[in-house]
């Protein structure tokens, strides 16, 4: 599922890709508003799929780290509040999440724009973060 959800630079939200084109991809907003868009070859696209967290000893995709909050938060969205939640908090949160997370390279912005991510899809339903088997194949 976090393959086909897109974030999009200089775009706040998540975006769920509907069809590609010609050096474009049609997506649509995960919001109330479900507003379809086109995006250009020239904007800068990483799908969810795609990322991963640091940690002291290699990196965790970010499925499993979202699956962490989820067990953390009970399936609901978070509590904390990322916009007024200092920096402490943040990290106090994040290290139950993910407790050997890298502390030289996980900033404190990554952990709010990740609660920020996790409380869009759990919104919207989107709430199985586990790969399916053919999606860790391609993975590999």
């Amino acid at each position: 599922m976090l393959r086909t959800i897109l974030t999009v630079a200089g775009k706040p939200g998540l975006y769920k890709l509907v069809s590609s084109g010609r050096n474009m991809l049609i997506v649509e907003a995960i919001d109330a508003t479900k507003k379809r868009q086109p995006i250009h070859a020239t904007d800068k696209v990483v799908s969810l799929g795609d990322i991963a967290m640091y940690t002291d000893d290699e990196e965790v995709p970010l499925w499993q780290v979202l699956e962490n909050v989820k067990t953390k938060c009970e399936g609901a969205a978070c509590s904390i509040d990322y916009k007024k939640a200092s920096n402490e908090e943040l990290a106090d949160f994040f290290a139950e999440v993910l407790p050997n997370y890298d502390r030289d390279r996980v900033y404190m912005s990554h952990v709010r724009k990740l609660i920020q991510w996790y409380n869009i899809l759990i919104n919207n339903n989107l709430n199985e973060f586990i790969p399916e088997e053919g999606e860790e194949d391609a993975e590999a």
